[in-house]
C-alpha cells in the first residue's frame, strides 16, 4: 500500500479518472508456502456472487474450534504474503480462512473495488460452511485495504459476525489519499483533489456505526502507511463494545514484529468477545 501512496499525487495530478482500482497491488507469486512453514491447512475454492472463482487457504484448530477468523489481508501481494498475521491463531483453538480477492494469487478475475466487497460476502458465506462453523462465532480480521473491504461486507450484506478486528484501517477512501496529500510539502495544494477523484463507494464510514459486535481498531501513531487519524476517526465512528491500541510502530504489525505484546492481548479480546 505504501507505493501505491507515495503514487496518488502524480495519478491525481495527471488524471481526473480516480478510481478507487488505483488501491489494488496483486501479484500471481508464491511468496511462502505456509506447508513448508509448518502449517497445517488446505486450499479452498468457492465462488462469488457475480461468479468469479476465488481461493483460500484454512487452516484447522488445533483441538475443539472456538470460531473461525475470515482473514481479509492488505492491497498488496496476495494471501501467501499475509497468512502468518492469523494462522498462529490456529494453535489456540480457531479456523482461520485467508483467501484473496479477484485478481490476486490463484483467484481469478480482476481487482475492483465493487469486486473485492462481492468477495469478502463470499468469504463470509464460505466460512460456514468449513467444518466446525457455527452461525454467531465468525471472527472478522481486516488489515489495511482488508479492514475497509471487511467493514463493507459486513455492512452490506448483513452478515453478523462475533467480533471485528481492523488492524491498519482507515475511515475513508477519499479522507486517507487526502490524508496522504497533506504529508508532503508539494501535496499540500492538492489534497483536495480525492474528494472529487476517488471513489466513495463502499466508504467504512458509511457502515462501521452500524455494526453491533465488539470491535477492536488497531492503528499506530507512527504508521508510515496510513495516518493515523484515519484510524482513529474509523474508531470513533463506531459505537461500543469497541477497543482501540496503538503500538508503537510500523502499519500491521501488532501480529508480526508485535505478537508476543499483541498475541495474547488478542486471545484474551476474543475470549471475551466469545462470551
Amino acid at each position: 500500500m505504501k507505493r501505491l501512496l507515495r503514487g496518488l499525487l502524480p495519478l491525481a495530478l495527471l488524471s481526473a479518472c480516480g478510481c478507487t482500482y488505483l488501491f489494488f497491488k496483486p501479484s500471481r507469486a508464491l511468496f511462502s508456502d505456509p506447508a513448508a512453514a509448518g502449517y497445517d491447512c488446505e486450499a479452498v475454492k468457492f465462488s462469488a456472487a457475480d461468479g468469479a472463482q476465488l481461493t483460500g487457504l484454512y487452516f484447522p484448530p488445533a483441538g475443539p474450534e472456538k470460531a473461525i477468523v475470515v482473514h481479509f489481508h492488505g492491497n498488496g501481494q496476495n494471501m501467501t504474503a499475509h497468512y502468518h498475521y492469523s494462522a498462529w491463531l490456529a494453535a489456540h483453538g480457531y479456523g482461520v480462512l485467508v483467501f484473496d480477492y479477484r485478481g490476486y494469487g490463484a483467484s481469478g478475475g480482476k481487482p475492483s473495488l465493487d469486486g473485492a466487497v462481492l468477495d469478502g460476502e463470499a468469504a463470509l458465506r464460505e466460512a460456514l460452511r468449513l467444518p466446525g462453523a457455527e452461525p454467531g462465532k465468525v471472527v472478522v480480521f481486516g488489515q489495511s485495504l482488508g479492514a475497509a473491504i471487511a467493514v463493507a461486507a459486513v455492512g452490506e450484506s448483513g452478515f453478523k459476525p462475533a467480533a471485528m478486528v481492523l488492524e491498519g484501517g482507515f475511515d475513508s477512501y477519499r479522507g486517507v489519499a487526502s490524508a496522504v496529500l497533506r504529508r508532503g510539502v508539494l501535496g499540500w495544494p492538492v489534497s483536495w483533489l480525492p474528494w472529487l477523484v476517488v471513489s466513495g463507494r463502499h466508504s467504512p464510514d458509511a457502515y462501521i456505526g452500524r455494526i453491533t459486535c465488539p470491535k477492536l481498531f488497531i492503528s499506530s501513531p507512527e504508521d508510515p502507511v496510513v495516518p493515523f487519524r484515519q484510524g482513529k476517526e474509523l474508531y470513533e465512528a463506531a459505537k461500543p463494545p469497541k477497543e482501540f491500541w496503538r503500538p508503537a510502530s510500523g502499519h500491521i504489525e501488532a501480529f508480526g514484529g508485535f505478537r508476543d505484546v499483541y498475541g495474547p492481548r488478542l486471545l484474551a479480546f476474543l475470549k471475551g468477545a466469545l462470551g
